[in-house]
């Protein structure tokens, strides 16, 4: 049986342990022969890499591991990439929420200006990535859940057409996971779906299970009452998020909408709140970003993981399914952002949309979800609009683009609002983004 060599790219991430005790997890199921991590930053990726090879060496000890900060090392002999970098680390996703906050906008790290901002950032490390798999390991595949997905992914189409790179996010898969529990089930994986829409910006419209009895009234009704809020303990602010739910299920009360649609629709409750001065970056850098750095230190220190806090990220399954879909050709139906060409007849062609995928050796087959109403028609229109003015705007270093782009996005306005934001994100970004004229 072939043993697959994989590439964890933004090594340094403090998923990484996680994804990597995944992989450890789930052997029989993906065989693999070789793990590297690879990222540009060596000193953050140390600690984790070590740590990492501790794991490794204690559970599957005939796993090759490597760790490197150089392209050829990192992206030779390999099967997938899975690839999640945050370009600008937590200190600028911290910016990316703080400085539209100050204008009384949503700040967040993947919705409204503070989107647009990292998917700025995002767009070249990710067509660099592509450029090295391709250079070094032409026939693997990337599996690429670095955000903000939809920007990223309408850059990977407008740029690397034929590239070898599929997208994914985990949000409706954790979604899906919750609407399992309210239903009494052990897996989302009992459950068919159907779900449109563009990355964090979609709608189910038939949940079944797999005897074809239909779902969606139970749920409605929970969620009506409780949003995604099924009792398990999360933080204050995901707490919120799940239970907001049942505001944006108000809006289309026979589809169950994705969490992040708050953020469009009621954008004055989300910036009341948020702390302008301790957003989510700063939980997560005060969260999780010290837990798993202190064990991973904590481990290499004991030269043993015996009685780590560390976890296989759980969330991050569908990676392991994605990979195993591509190399077993199993034909799993998985929800991927794709090229629509059809998948939405009464959409447009070229936009990226999120929509249920077979998915074999040859990649991703989207499954047909017809036409779609004008509510949701409407608000993805405008919502691929502000993507693409994106991509346009990096690719030519267009200011004006990059204003329209702000401008168009719900969550801004109007366009002296618009123009104020950009200037201030311009100047946070000078390292990052290319110049814009």
């Amino acid at each position: 049986m072939k043993k697959f060599s994989v590439t964890i790219a933004g090594g340094g991430s403090t998923y990484t342990p996680g994804i990597v005790l995944l992989m450890l997890d789930n052997l029989d199921k993906f065989p693999v022969r070789q793990i590297k991590l690879y990222d540009n930053d060596e000193a953050r990726q140390k600690i984790v890499a070590d740590a990492c090879e501790i794991l490794i060496k204690e559970r599957a000890p005939e796993i090759e591991f490597v760790a490197t900060t150089d392209p050829e090392t990192g992206f030779s002999d390999i099967d997938f990439v899975m690839a999640h970098i945050r370009v600008g680390k937590y200190e600028m996703r911290e910016l990316d929420e703080k400085i539209p906050l100050k204008y009384g906008l949503v700040g967040q790290e993947t919705c409204g200006p503070g989107g647009i901002a990292y998917g700025m950032r995002s767009i070249g490390g990710v067509i660099e990535m592509v450029d090295y798999m391709e250079k070094y390991s032409p026939n693997a595949w990337m599996l690429n859940y670095s955000n903000p997905a939809a920007i990223v992914a309408e850059a990977t189409r407008r740029l690397r057409p034929n590239s070898k790179i599929l997208n994914i996010c985990d949000m409706p898969i954790g979604i899906e996971a919750r609407m399992a529990k309210i239903l009494g089930l052990s897996s989302r994986k009992e459950m068919n779906i159907r779900y449109y829409g563009l990355n964090h910006f979609g709608w189910w419209t038939d949940i079944r299970d797999q005897e074809g009895n239909d779902l969606m009234p139970q749920l409605i009704e929970h969620v009506q009452e409780n949003g995604y809020d099924v009792g398990i303990h999360s933080d204050g602010s995901w707490q919120r998020t799940f239970q907001a739910a049942k505001d944006t299920q108000a809006l289309d009360p026979k589809t169950l909408p994705n969490t992040y649609l708050k953020y469009y629709f009621f954008p004055n409750q989300e910036v009341e709140h948020s702390d302008p001065n301790y957003t989510r970056a700063n939980m997560v850098i005060d969260g999780r970003e010290k837990n798993v750095f202190s064990e991973c230190n904590r481990i290499v220190e004991a030269g043993t993981s015996e009685g780590t806090t560390l976890k296989a990220g759980d969330h991050a399954s569908y990676i392991i399914d994605l990979a195993r879909a591509i190399a077993y050709n199993t034909h799993e139906r998985m929800l991927l952002i794709v090229e629509n060409k059809g998948a939405i007849s009464n959409f447009d062609e070229t936009a990226m949309v999120e929509v249920p995928c077979v998915v074999g050796a040859n990649g991703p087959e989207p499954l047909t979800q017809g036409e779609i109403p004008r509510f949701q028609k409407g608000l993805m229109e405008q919502q691929v609009a502000v993507e693409k003015l994106v991509v346009e705007a990096w690719m030519e270093q267009s200011y004006q683009k990059l204003w329209q782009a702000l401008t168009l996005s719900r969550t801004v306005p109007n366009a002296e609002v618009a123009k104020q934001v950009l200037d201030e994100l311009i100047e946070a970004n000078k390292a990052y983004w290319p110049e814009l004229h």
